[in-house]
């Protein structure tokens, strides 16, 4: 299984792209989730206490994931220290109804200057992933990566130094940025796809967060609010 992708070492790029490409079965949506038409899909139900259908994956140590109290709500805490691991969440998302990612997220401690398009400075205080599989032919699985840079600016897209083109980042936010607040985030997920790989998908197939400082043997420390997608 491949959900957060091949964003290591050679030999965990490797692991971490069959990670990504080899999602499994995902169930047709219920009753409830097609009435859910116009209203918000939540992924990520983190201020209700919930990681119902997260998973962990760990490549380098293990990234501590969690859910603890800030400012009178429930948050999904995340600490690397010299560590990559990341949670998953497998879930089919229609983008022809529900086009939007929703969600919040600050850093506490950020990494130094890296050199992100390099493999040595693939590290980020807080990713969050959108995964589209590729099916048997795993090699057309497609990913973009979210991310808090420390050295790109806003707005920056770029391939990653492991995965290449079918894994893309876009810096959403940067080191301009003020650690320890908390910021709203709305992507047009649809168009994000499009715009980046050339090609309309109408589908997603997972969602992932991941807080990691293994190549840079450093250590950062941020917060994800709710994950959720909506039709405008």
């Amino acid at each position: 299984m491949a959900i957060i992708s091949a964003f290591k070492s050679t030999t965990l790029s490797c692991c971490l792209y069959v990670f990504i490409c080899s999602l499994f079965f995902i169930p047709a949506p219920t009753c409830a989730e097609q009435q859910n038409y116009l209203t918000a899909i939540h992924v990520g139900n983190f201020s209700g206490n919930d990681l119902t259908g997260w998973k962990e994956k760990e490549f380098v140590n293990q990234t501590s994931y969690l859910l603890t109290k800030q400012d009178d709500r429930t948050v999904l805490h995340a600490e690397a220290d010299a560590s990559a691991s990341g949670l998953f969440k497998e879930v089919a998302i229609d983008l022809t109804t529900h086009p939007y990612i929703n969600w919040q997220w600050k850093v506490d401690k950020g990494h130094p200057p890296l050199a992100e398009r390099t493999k040595n400075g693939d590290d980020y205080a807080a990713r969050v992933y959108i995964v589209v599989k590729g099916g048997l032919a795993f090699w057309k699985t497609k990913a973009i990566n979210y991310v808090w840079s420390s050295t790109e600016k806003k707005g920056a897209i770029w391939p990653n130094a492991f995965a290449g083109k079918n894994a893309m980042l876009m810096a959403i936010r940067s080191a301009d940025d003020a650690k320890g607040v908390w910021y709203q985030e709305k992507r047009n997920v649809y168009e994000d796809l499009k715009n980046i790989f050339g090609a309309e998908i109408k589908k997603i197939d997972a969602v992932a967060i991941m807080t990691d400082s293994d190549n840079s043997k450093g250590s950062v420390s941020a917060s994800y609010g709710d994950i959720t997608f909506t039709a405008d």
